[in-house]
């Protein structure tokens, strides 16, 4: 049997990684992917590697593991580094016949393991991108990165603020405007009045929370959301005086990359569900604080809707350099 080894940190995996790997089982009955990681790593060793095993979850010769990245020296050669790594990989790893690379190491490391190698898109032809120009700028590296992986890299963008400020609509039409997706206040779907109950805003939480992990899969490099878990709670307290623990967990699982908090400077819309009119300042005072609190950035949102759109589109667009 041909067992053969592909190494990195895939951090994060990309298109290049892919069809390294592709090729290199091709050319061997068995093949190892082996990912280092250590502490510092900025993704996580679980998520990289739920990424590789995901990718070929379909092709059982390969097999993918994890390896504590605490034996390398930057400092010398690859001549000397290599060995370094070829002493480990003998003490974790069954015999290794072939090393496939696209990296300069390849050639030394696999003398150092008793291997033959084999390059693959050495000089980067194929696939011209690396894992830290991705981290650098994933949007610009848009089209190298899998599926599985963009949302990693998704910038959630969270409209904030009491009712009747803009937030719907201002998310539906910059979803429309950067060809991307939003995240409605999902409250709306699940109540019809404000004489709601503890389930009720404890479904409210989960639904919103799963909204918004489910629409980042599909995000084009952005995702508006109408509203967040903070949001829930502000109202859970306002009308039923309580707030459930679960809605102060279920806000942990979500990380805005920016917060507009809007203002009340446009005229009050009623509607079904909104009887806080006479309330806007304190409201919004109640809103702010929330994020003063916990120590949130946010950009204020101030004007007439156009003037609304204006300021959001100059902080969005400065967000995704080089990318539309």
């Amino acid at each position: 049997m041909k067992r053969g080894l592909v190494i990195g940190k895939f951090m994060p995996l990309h298109y290049g990684h892919i069809a390294l790997i592709e090729f290199a089982a091709a050319h061997c009955d068995e093949l190892i992917v082996s990912m280092s990681y250590n502490a510092t790593d900025v993704i996580s060793v679980e998520l990289r590697l739920s990424w590789i095993n995901e990718t070929f979850k379909d092709q059982s010769t390969i097999k993918a593991f994890s390896i504590v990245d605490d034996f390398d020296r930057e400092d010398l050669p690859f001549a000397e580094r290599t060995k370094i790594w070829a002493d480990r990989m003998r003490k974790v790893y069954p015999p290794i016949d072939i090393v496939f690379s696209s990296e300069g190491y390849g050639v030394p490391f696999a003398k150092n393991l008793g291997a033959k190698h084999k390059n693959f898109d050495l000089k980067r032809n194929l696939f011209p991108v690396s894992a830290t120009l991705i981290r650098e700028n994933p949007f610009a590296h848009w089209k190298y990165i899998p599926k599985g992986v963009r949302p990693f890299f998704v910038k959630k963008i969270c409209f904030y603020g009491p009712e009747s400020t803009g937030k719907s609509v201002m998310a539906k039409q910059l979803a429309s405007y950067y060809q991307t997706d939003f995240v409605p206040e999902v409250a709306r779907e699940i109540v019809s009045s404000n004489e709601f109950t503890v389930e009720d805003i404890i479904k409210i939480g989960h639904t919103q929370t799963e909204r918004v992990l489910d629409k980042t899969k599909a995000a084009n490099k952005i995702l508006f959301c109408d509203t967040d878990l903070i949001t829930t709670q502000i109202y859970s307290w306002h009308y039923l005086g309580e707030v459930p623990q679960i809605l102060y967990e279920l806000e942990k699982k979500i990380t805005y990359d920016q917060y507009f908090l809007f203002d009340i400077d446009v005229p009050w819309v009623a509607d079904g569900m909104r009887d806080l009119g006479t309330r806007r300042q304190e409201m919004h005072n109640i809103f702010k604080n929330e994020l003063l609190n916990r120590g949130i950035r946010f950009i204020e949102v101030r004007g007439n809707y156009d003037e609304r759109e204006k300021i959001l589109k100059e902080h969005v667009d400065s967000m995704l350099p080089h990318s539309l």
